[in-house]
């Protein structure tokens, strides 16, 4: 064999690897559109640019290339966040070891890095087909949501209690700083799930660099926003 042929040959894993990741990328597009039962195996495949084999051969079937799909947008969307998420955890652990609370100033920092990145994440143009996937199992959840809420979305939660919780003097665990949470989730997200009547009302023609940093900035206002009312209430 021609050794500079070689040399400049992926090994068979990486060209298997390679290929793996283009039929993800376009099954999470895919299925976006028009979920698990809409989709066929044909256009998952013409997507991909890959014959009606490889989903067998790399997924064993259609089931097993959805929840691929959902471990795929789970390490996509933990590259955006993991570091922080890290970061930040590391820091309340440190906290809880000491027998220390969480401060009020502390928490406003974290709360507000995260919304931000979320800003940035979701609104951008890039999680488009993210947000189809998503949105549809929220909908009509299958082993696919577990999968997303367990490894992505209950920790990112459950640490916004936390620092809410300690924003408002109130127990994370309680329904009031649930729905809070909640409610400042979605403050963010309607940027992504409304987007048409966003761009329509402000009268933006697209979300590019300018439009996010505008948003990230409403973000930091929101959390400003964030404190206990004369009942105990947040305000």
């Amino acid at each position: 064999m021609n050794q500079e042929h070689d040399s400049q040959t992926p090994p068979a894993s990486a060209r298997a690897e390679a290929a793996r990741q283009k039929m993800l990328a376009a099954a999470l597009d895919v299925f976006g559109r028009y979920g698990f039962d809409g989709a066929s195996t044909r256009q998952l495949t013409e997507a991909a640019g890959v014959n009606l084999q490889a989903i067998p051969y790399y997924f064993g079937s259609k089931e097993g290339l959805y929840i691929a799909t959902a471990e795929y947008l789970m390490a996509r969307i933990d590259t955006h966040v993991g570091d922080m998420r890290a970061r930040i955890g590391t820091h309340l652990m440190a906290l809880d070891a000491a027998g220390e609370t969480l401060g009020e100033t502390q928490a406003r920092l974290f709360l507000t890095e995260i919304l931000q990145t979320m800003v940035t994440l979701f609104v951008g143009k890039e999680s488009e087909s993210w947000a189809r996937f998503l949105i549809r199992e929220q909908m009509e959840p299958t082993e696919a949501f577990t999968r997303v809420y367990q490894g992505i979305m209950r920790p990112m939660i459950e640490m916004g209690r936390r620092l809410i919780g300690a924003i408002l003097g109130e127990d994370p665990a309680s329904e009031h700083v649930r729905l809070r949470t909640f409610t400042l989730i979605g403050g963010i997200l309607v940027f992504r799930v409304t987007h048409a009547a966003v761009l329509a009302q402000m009268e933006w023609d697209g979300v590019g660099p300018k439009q996010v940093e505008i948003l990230r900035g409403l973000t930091a206002e929101l959390v400003d926003m964030l404190g206990p009312s004369a009942k105990g209430g947040a305000a």
